[in-house]
């Protein structure tokens, strides 16, 4: 497909974030097309729209990377960096991206809170905050608090979760209001 993006996805936000959203993996027709995380598919409407309800997001979110939005101090990533078959990392993607997080991590100080959307985003965290995990089990609209930073799950923001009634637009917003009164504590 010569007009896709079709490398590995580098998070989008600024260093200078309290908050980091850690997703599964580049969406085949959204973020391996366009180059930037949850962008040009349904996954990232509902993120962006989301972002902007709590007041993380500036601009209008238009599905497309010269859109101009900007992220108020917050980041997104992935846990694996490229597209993978039939939308499923397989393990051993998972653990090559995993240094990847790691240093991501390691380059966030001001880092305060991390939602992450699914399990698989959930254990390539904690796995790269040197976390096991079987400490802390994933569950929709859990919190975790570890050493540094606190630790959000979510359901995947994607169109399966939602069409199918796994995740509404008001769970979702609860996580991430959650997150805000957390912060503000």
């Amino acid at each position: 497909m010569p007009a896709y993006f079709n490398g590995a996805v580098p998070s989008f936000g600024t260093n200078a974030c309290d908050l980091l959203i850690v997703g599964l993996a580049p969406g085949l027709h959204g973020a391996n097309r366009t180059g930037r995380p949850f962008t040009g598919d349904y996954a990232g409407d509902l993120l962006y729209a989301t972002l902007a309800a709590v007041g993380r997001l500036s601009g209008t979110y238009d599905a497309r990377p010269d859109d101009g939005i900007t992220l108020n101090r917050a980041m997104i990533s992935n846990a694996v960096r490229c597209v993978p078959p039939q939308n499923k990392p397989e393990p051993s993607e998972i653990r090559s991206c995993n240094g990847y997080l790691t240093a991501r991590l390691a380059a966030l100080p001001g880092l305060k809170a991390i939602v992450v959307l699914g399990t698989i985003a959930h254990n390539a965290t904690l796995t790269a905050l040197g976390q096991k995990k079987s400490a802390f089990k994933f569950a929709h609209g859990a919190v975790h608090k570890l050493d540094q930073v606190t630790l959000y799950d979510s359901y995947h923001c994607s169109r399966y979760n939602t069409n199918t009634g796994v995740l509404t637009p008001r769970m979702f917003l609860d996580v991430f209001e959650r997150v805000e009164r957390d912060l503000k504590g």
